[in-house]
C-alpha cells in the first residue's frame, strides 16, 4: 500500500490521507487563535496552512512521515490533523506529533480514539518498537494526554525549539515501548467504542 493511500478507523475517529483538498475545511480551525501556540507550526492563515500542507506532502513522499486530516466520525466533521514523522525504519522508532484539533473537539475523547488508531497501526503495521512523543514543557495537557497512554518522560531537551513568537521552548521527550502500550491499552480500550 502506497503511503497516500492509508486510512485508519475506529469507532470515533477516521484518518486519511492529507492533501491540499483539506484547506477549505481545515482553514477555519487553524484560525483558532493560539490553537498551535506551543508548535514551531504556523497555520493561522491560508498561505501558512497551505505551506504546512504542502511539506507534510513533500516529508509523505520521501518516506519520513505519514500526514493525516482528522475526522469525527461522532458527526462526521473535520476536527485538525496528525502524522507520523521522523519514520526511522532501521531503528524502529516513530514520532507521533504535529497534531491539532479544534478547540471544540478537544476534552471529548477524539484525540484519545486517534492516538489508539496511530499506536497500533505503528506497531503493527509500521514494524515500530517504540513511538515517542515531543511536546512543550509548558504544554502540560497534551503531557498528561499521552501519560495517561502509556508514555513516559525520558528527558526533557532544555532550550530545543524556537516557536514563531520568538520563544525557545524546552521540549519533553516521552517514549512507549510496545510492551508498555499493551498493558496501557487494555485500561483505555473503552474510550473507543
Amino acid at each position: 500500500m502506497r503511503p497516500g493511500d492509508i486510512i485508519l478507523e475506529n469507532d470515533r475517529a477516521l484518518l486519511t490521507p492529507l492533501s491540499l483538498d483539506h484547506l477549505p475545511e481545515l482553514l477555519p480551525i487553524a484560525a483558532q487563535p493560539g490553537l498551535t501556540r506551543y508548535s514551531p507550526s504556523e497555520i493561522d492563515s491560508e498561505a501558512k496552512l497551505s505551506a504546512y500542507i504542502q511539506k507534510a506532502m513533500v516529508l509523505r513522499e520521501a518516506g519520513s512521515s505519514l500526514p493525516f486530516l482528522i475526522r469525527d466520525k461522532a458527526n462526521g466533521i473535520v476536527a485538525g490533523t496528525t502524522r507520523f514523522m521522523n519514520m526511522d525504519r532501521v531503528n524502529k522508532l516513530v514520532h507521533i506529533g504535529s497534531t491539532w484539533i479544534g478547540r471544540e473537539f478537544q476534552g471529548t475523547g477524539l484525540n484519545t480514539a486517534v492516538k489508539i488508531l496511530m499506536i497500533d497501526f505503528a506497531f503493527a503495521d509500521l514494524g515500530a518498537e517504540k513511538v515517542e512523543f515531543r511536546i512543550d514543557e509548558r504544554n502540560t495537557r497534551s503531557r498528561k494526554a499521552v501519560e495517561k497512554l502509556g508514555a513516559l518522560l525520558e528527558g526533557v531537551l532544555r532550550k530545543d525549539v524556537y516557536l514563531p513568537d520568538g520563544f525557545k521552548r524546552n521540549t519533553c521527550c516521552y517514549g512507549l515501548f510496545t510492551e508498555e502500550w499493551q498493558r496501557a491499552r487494555k485500561g483505555i480500550s473503552h474510550l473507543i467504542h
